[in-house]
């Protein structure tokens, strides 16, 4: 199937490894221009490599997201090189795990920053260019624990995976007029070397071992691969009619029905 991503320039936040680093290489495989953006500069350097091999135009950035301005640098950035944004995939993020009543007022300013506001942000400067084009496609990667509860130790996290997926939303109803469509993707348990889930099951295999066979009923982790093709297939044309919505990519690990 011809998905018509070829000579898209697709903008993926976050993309020096795990989930971001396979949607950078899976919208390269179908032909997108890729701008790679990342804190690390070591590791987006070598994203940037991998990507480059599938024989695409690639721009590597090196960028705190967090701080403020870090959006307007990467949109110019990626118009003075590529003249466009087609796409853009807000996938950065991160955790901070502990008891609700010991967390503090930086440990939740930190996670916000990075899992909420600096997609907002960037979607925010994004829009105006997209609207002149009179498409776009911008994407937010949630988690099924913004969908539904991800247990003791998460406030913070599913707060801000709740907020993407609304803020998907709403953005998906305003920006419908203008042709631009918004949908957010919550991943389940996805495994990958160096992934925190791979960090687990390295230093306890039993504990891991039980927690797939009580919670994963096709008894294994996702993949990064598996994630990735769903967001390569939202962002084509092929999925025209799909926004606003929030897609699990989860093998039947969540509980929610909708």
């Amino acid at each position: 199937m011809d998905l018509g991503l070829k000579e898209k320039v697709a903008v993926v936040t976050g993309s020096s490894r795990g989930i971001g680093r396979g949607i950078a290489l899976g919208l390269a495989l179908e032909g997108c221009r890729i701008v790679l953006c990342a804190r690390n500069q070591v590791d987006l350097m070598k994203a940037e490599e991998a990507v480059r091999a599938r024989n695409v135009e690639t721009l590597a950035l090196p960028l705190d997201i967090t701080k403020p301005g870090s959006e307007l640098q990467l949109v110019e950035s990626t118009l003075r090189k590529f003249g466009r944004i087609d796409i853009l995939v807000n996938n950065a993020g991160g955790n901070r795990r502990g008891r609700f009543e010991a967390t503090t007022d930086v440990d939740w300013k930190e996670i916000i920053d990075l899992n909420l506001l600096s997609h907002v942000r960037i979607s925010r400067a994004v829009v105006p260019h997209m609207r002149k084009q009179g498409e776009g496609v911008i994407l937010f990667m949630a988690s099924i624990f913004g969908r539904e509860s991800g247990g003791p130790n998460l406030s913070i996290y599913n707060t801000t995976k709740s907020g993407i997926i609304s803020l998907a939303k709403i953005m998906a109803v305003e920006l419908a007029p203008h042709g631009i469509r918004v949908n957010s993707v919550a991943p389940g348990s996805i495994r990958f070397p160096g992934g925190s889930w791979d960090g687990r099951a390295r230093e306890n295999p039993e504990a891991i071992a039980s927690f797939v066979e009580r919670e994963l009923p096709l008894g294994r982790f996702g993949t990064v691969e598996e994630v990735a093709d769903v967001v390569v297939f939202l962002a084509s044309k092929r999925a025209g009619l799909i926004t606003g919505a929030c897609i699990s990519v989860d093998g039947c690990q969540s509980h929610c029905l909708i």
